[in-house]
Protein backbone atom coordinates (compact mmCIF):
# COMPACT_ATOMS: atom_id res chain seq x y z
CA UNK A 1 0.00 0.00 0.00
CA UNK A 2 2.55 2.36 1.00
CA UNK A 3 4.49 1.46 -2.44
CA UNK A 4 1.74 2.48 -4.38
CA UNK A 5 0.73 5.95 -2.04
CA UNK A 6 4.66 6.32 -2.29
CA UNK A 7 4.68 6.18 -6.32
CA UNK A 8 1.70 8.28 -6.63
CA UNK A 9 2.71 11.18 -4.43
CA UNK A 10 5.74 11.52 -6.45
CA UNK A 11 4.09 11.67 -9.93
CA UNK A 12 2.11 14.35 -8.49
CA UNK A 13 4.56 16.34 -6.66
CA UNK A 14 8.38 15.41 -8.78
CA UNK A 15 9.73 17.79 -5.59
CA UNK A 16 9.18 15.08 -3.26
CA UNK A 17 12.36 12.79 -4.66
CA UNK A 18 13.40 10.76 -1.38
CA UNK A 19 10.12 8.78 -1.93
CA UNK A 20 11.83 7.31 -4.58
CA UNK A 21 13.57 5.06 -1.45
CA UNK A 22 9.97 3.02 -1.64
CA UNK A 23 10.80 1.36 -4.85
CA UNK A 24 14.14 -0.38 -3.12
CA UNK A 25 12.70 -4.03 -2.11
CA UNK A 26 15.13 -4.14 0.59
CA UNK A 27 13.93 -1.39 1.83
CA UNK A 28 10.80 -2.52 2.21
CA UNK A 29 11.82 -5.75 3.31
CA UNK A 30 13.67 -4.17 6.13
CA UNK A 31 10.89 -2.17 7.29
CA UNK A 32 8.16 -5.20 7.29
CA UNK A 33 10.46 -6.87 9.42
CA UNK A 34 10.62 -4.18 11.97
CA UNK A 35 6.88 -2.93 11.60
CA UNK A 36 6.06 -6.67 12.47
CA UNK A 37 8.37 -6.97 15.07
CA UNK A 38 6.78 -3.22 16.99
CA UNK A 39 3.42 -4.27 16.13
CA UNK A 40 4.10 -7.65 18.13
CA UNK A 41 5.78 -6.07 21.07
CA UNK A 42 3.07 -3.85 21.62
CA UNK A 43 0.37 -6.07 20.91
CA UNK A 44 1.77 -8.40 22.75
CA UNK A 45 0.66 -8.25 26.13
CA UNK A 46 -2.58 -6.96 25.37
CA UNK A 47 -3.24 -10.37 23.07
CA UNK A 48 -2.56 -12.49 26.26
CA UNK A 49 -4.57 -10.50 28.74
CA UNK A 50 -7.30 -10.99 26.48
CA UNK A 51 -6.96 -14.75 25.76
CA UNK A 52 -6.51 -15.30 29.73
CA UNK A 53 -9.96 -13.24 29.81
CA UNK A 54 -11.23 -15.85 27.67
CA UNK A 55 -9.79 -18.85 29.20
CA UNK A 56 -8.31 -19.90 26.50
CA UNK A 57 -5.53 -21.92 28.36
CA UNK A 58 -3.25 -24.90 26.92
CA UNK A 59 -4.52 -28.24 28.13
CA UNK A 60 -1.66 -30.79 29.23
CA UNK A 61 -1.51 -34.41 28.74
CA UNK A 62 -1.25 -36.04 31.78
CA UNK A 63 0.68 -39.54 30.34
CA UNK A 64 3.51 -37.01 28.74
CA UNK A 65 6.48 -35.58 30.14
CA UNK A 66 5.53 -34.59 33.46
CA UNK A 67 7.41 -30.92 33.87
CA UNK A 68 4.84 -29.89 31.03
CA UNK A 69 2.09 -29.98 33.54
CA UNK A 70 3.15 -26.81 35.31
CA UNK A 71 2.48 -25.75 31.72
CA UNK A 72 -1.40 -26.07 32.06
CA UNK A 73 -3.54 -23.49 31.47
CA UNK A 74 -0.79 -20.83 29.82
CA UNK A 75 -2.66 -18.81 27.01
CA UNK A 76 -2.30 -20.31 23.57
CA UNK A 77 -3.80 -19.50 20.27
CA UNK A 78 -1.21 -17.05 20.68
CA UNK A 79 -0.27 -17.61 16.59
CA UNK A 80 -3.12 -14.79 16.23
CA UNK A 81 -0.52 -12.56 17.42
CA UNK A 82 2.11 -13.78 14.62
CA UNK A 83 -1.21 -13.42 11.90
CA UNK A 84 -1.46 -9.74 12.42
CA UNK A 85 1.88 -9.03 12.44
CA UNK A 86 2.51 -10.88 9.11
CA UNK A 87 -0.93 -9.25 7.71
CA UNK A 88 -0.41 -5.80 8.47
CA UNK A 89 3.31 -5.21 7.81
CA UNK A 90 2.88 -7.33 4.85
CA UNK A 91 -0.24 -5.28 3.68
CA UNK A 92 1.61 -1.85 4.14
CA UNK A 93 4.97 -2.22 2.49
CA UNK A 94 4.12 -5.07 -0.59
CA UNK A 95 3.16 -3.91 -4.28
CA UNK A 96 -0.37 -4.97 -4.31
CA UNK A 97 -0.44 -5.42 -7.75
CA UNK A 98 1.94 -9.18 -6.87
CA UNK A 99 0.37 -12.43 -7.32
CA UNK A 100 1.96 -14.64 -5.39
CA UNK A 101 2.28 -12.75 -2.34
CA UNK A 102 -1.52 -12.52 -1.99
CA UNK A 103 -1.59 -16.57 -2.65
CA UNK A 104 0.84 -17.08 0.31
CA UNK A 105 -1.64 -14.65 2.63
CA UNK A 106 -4.68 -16.76 1.26
CA UNK A 107 -2.54 -19.65 2.38
CA UNK A 108 -1.10 -18.75 5.61
CA UNK A 109 -4.81 -16.61 6.65
CA UNK A 110 -6.89 -19.94 5.29
CA UNK A 111 -4.54 -22.88 7.30
CA UNK A 112 -4.82 -20.05 10.24
CA UNK A 113 -8.43 -20.33 10.44
CA UNK A 114 -8.21 -24.07 10.62
CA UNK A 115 -6.08 -24.02 13.31
CA UNK A 116 -8.22 -21.60 14.94
CA UNK A 117 -11.28 -23.52 14.86
CA UNK A 118 -9.59 -26.81 16.31
CA UNK A 119 -7.65 -24.55 19.20
CA UNK A 120 -11.42 -23.25 19.98
CA UNK A 121 -12.95 -26.67 20.09
CA UNK A 122 -9.79 -28.12 21.93
CA UNK A 123 -9.62 -25.35 24.39
CA UNK A 124 -13.15 -23.03 24.70
CA UNK A 125 -15.37 -25.95 23.84
CA UNK A 126 -13.41 -28.86 25.98
CA UNK A 127 -13.41 -31.09 23.28
CA UNK A 128 -10.17 -33.08 23.63
CA UNK A 129 -10.58 -33.60 19.86
CA UNK A 130 -11.09 -30.65 18.23
CA UNK A 131 -11.54 -30.42 14.88
CA UNK A 132 -11.68 -34.03 13.45
CA UNK A 133 -8.75 -35.00 11.68
CA UNK A 134 -10.67 -35.83 8.68
CA UNK A 135 -12.35 -32.55 9.10
CA UNK A 136 -9.10 -31.22 9.41
CA UNK A 137 -7.11 -32.59 6.26
CA UNK A 138 -10.02 -31.67 3.73
CA UNK A 139 -9.51 -28.04 4.81
CA UNK A 140 -5.99 -28.19 4.38
CA UNK A 141 -6.24 -29.94 1.22
CA UNK A 142 -8.80 -27.75 0.13
CA UNK A 143 -6.47 -24.79 0.89
CA UNK A 144 -3.75 -26.70 -1.18
CA UNK A 145 -4.97 -27.49 -4.03
CA UNK A 146 -6.21 -24.42 -4.49
CA UNK A 147 -2.58 -22.64 -4.12
CA UNK A 148 -1.02 -25.41 -6.26
CA UNK A 149 -3.52 -25.70 -9.44
CA UNK A 150 -3.19 -21.52 -9.17
CA UNK A 151 0.46 -21.63 -9.04
CA UNK A 152 1.17 -24.44 -11.66
CA UNK A 153 -0.33 -21.60 -14.31
CA UNK A 154 1.09 -18.11 -12.28
CA UNK A 155 4.53 -19.50 -13.46
CA UNK A 156 3.81 -18.71 -16.80
CA UNK A 157 0.93 -15.95 -16.55
CA UNK A 158 1.57 -12.70 -14.74
CA UNK A 159 -2.53 -11.74 -13.92
CA UNK A 160 -4.93 -13.15 -12.71
CA UNK A 161 -7.11 -13.44 -15.85
CA UNK A 162 -4.64 -14.63 -17.87
CA UNK A 163 -4.03 -17.56 -15.16
CA UNK A 164 -7.77 -18.08 -15.02
CA UNK A 165 -7.94 -18.21 -19.13
CA UNK A 166 -4.86 -20.79 -19.41
CA UNK A 167 -6.33 -22.83 -16.85
CA UNK A 168 -9.61 -23.62 -18.77
CA UNK A 169 -6.77 -24.15 -22.23
CA UNK A 170 -5.34 -26.89 -20.14
CA UNK A 171 -8.95 -28.54 -19.90
CA UNK A 172 -10.70 -27.56 -23.12
CA UNK A 173 -6.57 -29.08 -24.80
CA UNK A 174 -7.59 -32.55 -22.72
CA UNK A 175 -4.91 -31.34 -20.02
CA UNK A 176 -1.66 -31.29 -22.53
CA UNK A 177 -0.74 -27.82 -21.76
CA UNK A 178 3.40 -28.08 -20.56
CA UNK A 179 4.90 -25.72 -18.37
CA UNK A 180 8.14 -23.51 -19.10
CA UNK A 181 11.32 -25.07 -17.91
CA UNK A 182 10.90 -22.51 -14.57
CA UNK A 183 8.50 -25.08 -12.91
CA UNK A 184 11.12 -28.42 -13.27
CA UNK A 185 11.83 -29.71 -9.60
CA UNK A 186 15.48 -28.52 -9.19
CA UNK A 187 18.19 -30.22 -7.38
CA UNK A 188 20.02 -28.21 -5.42
CA UNK A 189 24.00 -28.41 -5.56
CA UNK A 190 23.68 -29.03 -9.17
CA UNK A 191 24.41 -27.01 -11.61
CA UNK A 192 21.76 -28.25 -14.56
CA UNK A 193 19.44 -31.44 -13.07
CA UNK A 194 16.43 -30.80 -12.86
CA UNK A 195 12.84 -32.92 -13.90
CA UNK A 196 10.02 -31.51 -15.76
CA UNK A 197 7.06 -32.50 -13.48
CA UNK A 198 3.89 -31.18 -16.17
CA UNK A 199 1.31 -29.78 -14.48
CA UNK A 200 -0.19 -32.81 -12.84
CA UNK A 201 3.19 -33.72 -11.30
CA UNK A 202 3.73 -30.29 -10.25
CA UNK A 203 0.18 -29.49 -8.46
CA UNK A 204 0.95 -32.85 -6.56
CA UNK A 205 4.30 -31.78 -5.50
CA UNK A 206 3.05 -28.73 -4.52
CA UNK A 207 0.32 -30.11 -2.84
CA UNK A 208 2.49 -32.53 -0.48
CA UNK A 209 4.70 -29.91 0.33
CA UNK A 210 2.03 -27.12 1.31
CA UNK A 211 0.09 -29.42 3.51
CA UNK A 212 3.00 -31.32 4.68
CA UNK A 213 4.76 -28.62 6.24
CA UNK A 214 1.86 -27.20 7.98
CA UNK A 215 1.80 -30.43 9.59
CA UNK A 216 5.81 -30.60 10.16
CA UNK A 217 5.58 -27.23 11.82
CA UNK A 218 3.01 -28.12 13.90
CA UNK A 219 4.35 -31.27 15.28
CA UNK A 220 7.49 -29.33 15.88
CA UNK A 221 5.39 -26.74 17.93
CA UNK A 222 5.72 -28.35 21.30
CA UNK A 223 8.59 -26.85 23.89
CA UNK A 224 8.85 -23.40 24.65
CA UNK A 225 10.06 -21.40 21.50
CA UNK A 226 11.12 -24.88 19.64
CA UNK A 227 8.88 -24.33 16.94
CA UNK A 228 9.57 -19.82 16.14
CA UNK A 229 12.98 -19.76 15.68
CA UNK A 230 13.09 -22.67 12.99
CA UNK A 231 10.48 -21.41 11.19
CA UNK A 232 12.43 -17.48 11.25
CA UNK A 233 15.50 -19.14 10.04
CA UNK A 234 14.47 -21.32 7.21
CA UNK A 235 11.65 -18.55 6.13
CA UNK A 236 14.54 -15.93 5.98
CA UNK A 237 16.56 -17.97 4.05
CA UNK A 238 13.65 -18.83 1.59
CA UNK A 239 12.97 -14.93 1.69
CA UNK A 240 16.70 -14.10 0.39
CA UNK A 241 16.44 -17.07 -2.66
CA UNK A 242 13.07 -15.26 -3.32
CA UNK A 243 14.88 -11.97 -4.00
CA UNK A 244 17.78 -13.90 -5.94
CA UNK A 245 14.96 -15.29 -8.30
CA UNK A 246 13.04 -12.47 -8.81
CA UNK A 247 16.26 -10.77 -10.13
CA UNK A 248 17.40 -11.47 -13.65
CA UNK A 249 20.77 -10.17 -12.67
CA UNK A 250 21.40 -12.72 -9.43
CA UNK A 251 19.28 -15.50 -11.06
CA UNK A 252 21.03 -15.44 -13.99
CA UNK A 253 24.44 -15.18 -12.29
CA UNK A 254 23.76 -18.23 -9.87
CA UNK A 255 21.85 -20.48 -12.47
CA UNK A 256 18.30 -19.97 -10.99
CA UNK A 257 15.05 -19.85 -12.86
CA UNK A 258 13.94 -15.85 -12.73
CA UNK A 259 10.36 -15.95 -11.79
CA UNK A 260 8.89 -12.64 -12.34
CA UNK A 261 7.47 -11.40 -9.27
CA UNK A 262 9.19 -13.90 -7.13
CA UNK A 263 11.17 -10.97 -5.27
CA UNK A 264 8.27 -9.51 -3.67
CA UNK A 265 7.98 -12.53 -1.56
CA UNK A 266 10.90 -10.88 0.38
CA UNK A 267 8.24 -8.67 2.01
CA UNK A 268 6.27 -11.16 3.36
CA UNK A 269 9.37 -13.19 4.56
CA UNK A 270 10.75 -10.46 6.53
CA UNK A 271 7.28 -9.73 7.95
CA UNK A 272 7.46 -13.15 8.76
CA UNK A 273 10.57 -13.34 10.30
CA UNK A 274 9.49 -10.14 12.27
CA UNK A 275 6.07 -11.00 13.62
CA UNK A 276 7.96 -14.59 14.75
CA UNK A 277 10.88 -12.80 16.31
CA UNK A 278 7.93 -10.69 18.57
CA UNK A 279 5.77 -13.99 19.18
CA UNK A 280 9.42 -15.60 20.51
CA UNK A 281 9.92 -12.51 23.05
CA UNK A 282 6.79 -13.88 24.97
CA UNK A 283 7.10 -17.59 23.88
CA UNK A 284 10.64 -18.06 25.08
CA UNK A 285 10.86 -20.68 28.59
CA UNK A 286 9.17 -19.96 30.76
CA UNK A 287 6.73 -19.39 27.64
CA UNK A 288 3.72 -16.61 28.42
CA UNK A 289 1.46 -17.53 25.49
CA UNK A 290 1.75 -20.93 23.31
CA UNK A 291 1.11 -20.37 19.46
CA UNK A 292 -1.44 -23.15 19.25
CA UNK A 293 -2.59 -24.83 15.79
CA UNK A 294 -3.44 -20.95 14.51
CA UNK A 295 0.33 -20.23 14.16
CA UNK A 296 1.89 -23.38 13.46
CA UNK A 297 -0.45 -24.53 10.71
CA UNK A 298 -0.26 -21.10 9.35
CA UNK A 299 3.46 -20.49 9.04
CA UNK A 300 3.93 -24.07 8.15
CA UNK A 301 1.82 -23.33 5.00
CA UNK A 302 3.57 -20.19 4.34
CA UNK A 303 6.84 -21.83 4.00
CA UNK A 304 5.47 -24.69 2.21
CA UNK A 305 4.19 -21.97 -0.21
CA UNK A 306 7.43 -19.59 -0.85
CA UNK A 307 9.54 -22.71 -1.63
CA UNK A 308 7.00 -23.78 -4.25
CA UNK A 309 6.63 -20.75 -5.79
CA UNK A 310 10.83 -20.24 -5.54
CA UNK A 311 11.05 -23.95 -6.57
CA UNK A 312 13.23 -24.89 -3.85
CA UNK A 313 10.83 -27.60 -2.75
CA UNK A 314 14.06 -30.27 -1.50
CA UNK A 315 16.08 -27.19 -0.22
CA UNK A 316 12.93 -26.78 2.17
CA UNK A 317 13.12 -29.95 3.39
CA UNK A 318 17.06 -29.83 3.68
CA UNK A 319 16.74 -26.38 5.97
CA UNK A 320 13.79 -27.55 7.71
CA UNK A 321 15.23 -31.43 8.61
CA UNK A 322 13.95 -30.56 12.56
CA UNK A 323 10.84 -30.19 10.82
CA UNK A 324 10.85 -33.57 8.58
CA UNK A 325 12.60 -35.36 11.85
CA UNK A 326 9.23 -34.36 13.63
CA UNK A 327 6.79 -35.70 11.81
CA UNK A 328 8.94 -38.86 10.45
CA UNK A 329 8.90 -39.54 14.33
CA UNK A 330 5.16 -39.94 14.82
CA UNK A 331 4.93 -41.90 11.65
CA UNK A 332 7.62 -44.22 12.29
CA UNK A 333 6.44 -44.47 16.11
CA UNK A 334 2.75 -45.40 14.96
CA UNK A 335 3.26 -47.21 12.06
CA UNK A 336 5.96 -49.80 14.30
CA UNK A 337 3.68 -49.29 17.35
CA UNK A 338 0.21 -50.56 14.97
CA UNK A 339 2.45 -53.48 13.57
CA UNK A 340 4.07 -54.76 16.85
CA UNK A 341 0.60 -54.84 18.62
CA UNK A 342 -0.93 -57.21 15.73
CA UNK A 343 2.27 -59.34 15.26
CA UNK A 344 3.11 -59.83 19.13
CA UNK A 345 -0.54 -58.24 20.87
CA UNK A 346 1.66 -55.77 22.32
CA UNK A 347 2.64 -52.69 20.88
CA UNK A 348 6.27 -51.38 20.73
CA UNK A 349 7.64 -47.96 20.52
CA UNK A 350 11.07 -46.89 18.47
CA UNK A 351 11.29 -43.98 20.61
CA UNK A 352 10.25 -42.91 24.58
CA UNK A 353 7.88 -40.65 23.14
CA UNK A 354 6.90 -38.80 19.91
CA UNK A 355 7.40 -36.56 18.60
CA UNK A 356 10.95 -36.46 18.62
CA UNK A 357 11.80 -33.31 21.13
CA UNK A 358 9.72 -35.30 23.73
CA UNK A 359 11.92 -38.19 23.24
CA UNK A 360 15.27 -36.39 24.26
CA UNK A 361 13.06 -35.11 27.07
CA UNK A 362 12.38 -38.51 28.34
CA UNK A 363 16.26 -39.25 27.99
CA UNK A 364 17.30 -36.64 30.38
CA UNK A 365 18.12 -33.46 28.41
CA UNK A 366 16.10 -30.30 29.97
CA UNK A 367 13.76 -28.23 27.80
CA UNK A 368 15.59 -25.51 27.15
CA UNK A 369 18.57 -28.13 25.93
CA UNK A 370 16.10 -29.41 23.72
CA UNK A 371 15.45 -25.89 21.98
CA UNK A 372 18.48 -24.64 21.58
CA UNK A 373 20.27 -27.72 20.07
CA UNK A 374 17.44 -28.36 17.83
CA UNK A 375 17.70 -24.54 16.50
CA UNK A 376 21.64 -24.46 16.66
CA UNK A 377 21.24 -27.91 13.60
CA UNK A 378 18.70 -25.42 11.96
CA UNK A 379 20.79 -22.53 12.01
CA UNK A 380 23.69 -25.25 10.65
CA UNK A 381 21.12 -26.54 7.86
CA UNK A 382 20.34 -23.27 6.90
CA UNK A 383 23.52 -22.22 6.21
CA UNK A 384 24.23 -25.46 4.34
CA UNK A 385 21.37 -24.41 2.20
CA UNK A 386 23.02 -20.94 1.75
CA UNK A 387 26.02 -22.77 0.41
CA UNK A 388 24.16 -23.96 -1.96
CA UNK A 389 23.68 -20.94 -3.93
CA UNK A 390 27.82 -21.65 -5.10
CA UNK A 391 28.62 -25.01 -4.39
CA UNK A 392 26.68 -26.24 -8.17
Amino acid sequence: MLHSLAIWLQSMYPELGFLRVFQYLTFRAVMAAMTALLIGLAFGPWVIRRLTEMKIGQPIREYGVQQHLAKSGTPTMGGVLILIGIAVSTLLWFDWSNRFVWVVMVVTLGFGAVGWVDDWRKVVDKNPEGMKSREKFFWQSLIGLFAALYLAFSVSETSFLGVVQLFFRWISSGFSTELPPRADLIVPFFKTVSYPLGVFGFIGLSYFVIVGTSNAVNFTDGLDGLAIMPVVMVGSVLGLFAYLTGSTVFSKYLLLPYIPGAGELLIFCAAMAGAGLAFLWFNTHPAQVFMGDVGALSLGGALGTVAVITRQEILLGLMGGIFVAEVLSVMLQVTWFKYTKRKYGTGRRIFKMAPLHHHFEKSGWKETQVVVRFWIITMLLCLIGLASLKLR
